[in-house]
């Protein structure tokens, strides 16, 4: 596996250019954050190919020891990967704040992303839903599944994405809590990480209300 540290300070040198560039004009909130997400997985290491001789290993289950707490909120995540705030590296005068905010977590074998705003009211998360897909590069590939967790509105879909290839397969969920709409994406290796890990994060998720 190559070394990630120059991928990552060339991601953070993007960023800190894009965010210089971005005080000529007030772009779309949307591009913003595609533009954002397009750079931070563009700062995923490439892994050795594996030789066609020699056979996958089985999946293995990741783990979320991890908890990330700021913001008012936490949120579970596996352990060998950090939440960054996006929105601080793309313009260190907007960093995510309680109203809203865009994080991203990743690794060689693994690219989380998680977003929320407040949203008074609101009981259908799907709005954030489908911001925080991309119809460039992720398409759904099952059916919605929509359910109720500690009072909260949940929904979650498998999706594949083409943002990577090193990681072809994921999920993407979003839900309620107090006056905020949270979504959260997952790209991994294999179909049958994302929702584990879409689950234990959600189970470890705790916000003021």
């Amino acid at each position: 596996m190559k070394n990630k540290t120059p991928h990552f300070l060339t991601f953070i040198l993007i960023l800190f250019l894009s965010a210089s560039c971005s005080s000529r004009a007030t772009p779309d909130a949307n591009q913003q954050i595609q533009q954002a997400v397009a750079l931070t997985v563009a700062a995923i290491p490439s892994s050795t190919p594996v030789p066609f001789s020699t056979p996958f290993p089985s999946p293995t289950p990741f783990s979320l020891a991890g908890l990330f707490c700021e913001y008012q909120f936490c949120i579970g995540h596996p352990i060998d990967v950090a939440f960054f705030d996006v929105s601080a590296q793309q313009n260190p005068a907007s960093p995510s704040s309680y109203s809203q905010g865009l994080l991203a977590a990743l690794n060689a074998s693994l690219f989380i992303q998680a977003m929320w705003q407040t949203a008074p009211g609101a009981a259908d998360p799907k709005f954030l839903l489908d911001t925080i897909l991309n119809d460039q590069v992720d398409t759904a590939s099952g059916s919605m599944d929509v359910f109720l967790v500690r009072n909260m509105n949940v929904m979650y879909t498998p999706i594949t994405t083409i943002a990577t290839p090193v990681l072809p397969f994921g999920g993407a969920g979003a839900w309620t809590c107090g006056d905020r709409v949270f979504a959260w994406k997952v790209y991994a290796p294999n179909a049958e990480s994302a929702r584990p890990l879409f689950d234990e994060a959600l189970a470890r998720f705790r916000c003021e209300r």
